[in-house]
């Protein structure tokens, strides 16, 4: 609560505050579930199970060719998994025709098709061939499909890692909150709050120069009849962004205090420790600017409950 009790004071305290929170940046936010979302991959091997057994039946084939036609001609939705044995997810591919020849026009695959003439199946097959996946039906160089997407899509699940930083740090700052609203009745919350869904879970008014803008939490202490606005970030690099997301949050809490909105910024990661200047100044603006070791030492359950 230190950080509080000097946070008021006068400007001299608070740059030795601003250090403090300075010098107490986390270097990750990598959670437990950070690595790979093994529910997402579940799902998206689910929904495709039953082509890709149809697809094992070619596995080995001496008559591919032949095999491979026969099959999506019958079973048209198996074409929907070709994309993704090259580890990508666009259903619709244009593809650069023969640039050896100078020949640049598209061959065009559509690989939601349903219903596939005769032509249409020696396109794909021409795809099979070209691409090189032709490969894994030979020899038996897989066993099994399903278990080989299975592994693509957590190879394509940790490419999303950089978005997750995000995201755990909205599920570190949520478990702060839930802990605080089990301990007082008083408060109340959501996340991904906008100005509709506050009017209509609260009856308050929000208004924003971005209409539907959304934060990532909403608190209403009940009993002292304030709202908090929430938001969460966490930057593990320097660059022009940071100085630009300062400046957005200097405004918006300028914009929600004539509103008597209490905002609340909780940012952290190393990479402030290189754009210092633009969030001091953002800091000493703001009325609440918090890192994740402040929340640690109670700074934000003082907040909700006093103010």
């Amino acid at each position: 609560m230190e950080y509080l009790k000097n946070y008021k004071k006068n400007k001299l305290e608070k740059n030795e505050v601003f250090k403090y929170f300075i010098n107490n940046l986390k270097s990750s936010t990598k959670i437990w579930t950070y690595f790979v979302n093994w529910k997402k991959v579940n799902i998206n091997v689910k929904n495709i199970n039953i082509e890709l057994n149809l697809l094992n039946s070619l596995i080995g084939s001496t008559d591919l060719d032949n095999e491979f036609m026969t099959l999506i001609k019958k079973y048209p939705s198996v074409v929907k998994t070709i994309p993704i044995l090259l580890a990508i997810r666009e259903n619709n591919i244009e593809i650069i025709k023969d640039h050896k020849n100078n020949d640049l026009s598209y061959i065009k695959f559509d690989f939601n098709q349903t219903d596939l003439t005769d032509a249409e199946t020696k396109k794909y097959l021409l795809f099979l061939k070209n691409t090189g996946l032709v490969d894994l039906f030979y020899d038996k160089k897989i066993k099994n499909f399903v278990d080989y997407v299975f592994g693509v899509e957590v190879g394509l699940d940790s490419n999303g890692r950089k978005n997750r930083t995000g995201t755990t740090m909205e599920e570190i700052v949520e478990a702060f909150i839930k802990k605080l609203i089990l301990k007082n009745n008083d408060l109340d919350y959501f996340p991904k709050a906008t100005a509709t869904k506050i009017k209509e879970k609260w009856n308050l008014k929000v208004e924003f120069q971005k209409s539907e803008r959304i934060f990532d939490f909403a608190i209403f202490n009940k009993k002292t009849k304030r709202l908090f606005l929430i938001e969460t970030n966490f930057f593990n690099g320097g660059g022009s962004k940071l100085k630009s997301v300062c400046g957005e949050f200097k405004s918006l809490f300028n914009e929600l205090k004539n509103q008597k909105i209490e905002f609340i910024w909780i940012t952290d990661g190393k990479g402030w420790a290189s754009t210092s200047r633009p969030l001091e100044e953002t800091f000493n603006n703001n009325k609440f600017v918090f890192n994740l070791n402040l929340l640690e030492k109670g700074c934000l359950e003082e907040v909700l409950l006093n103010n």
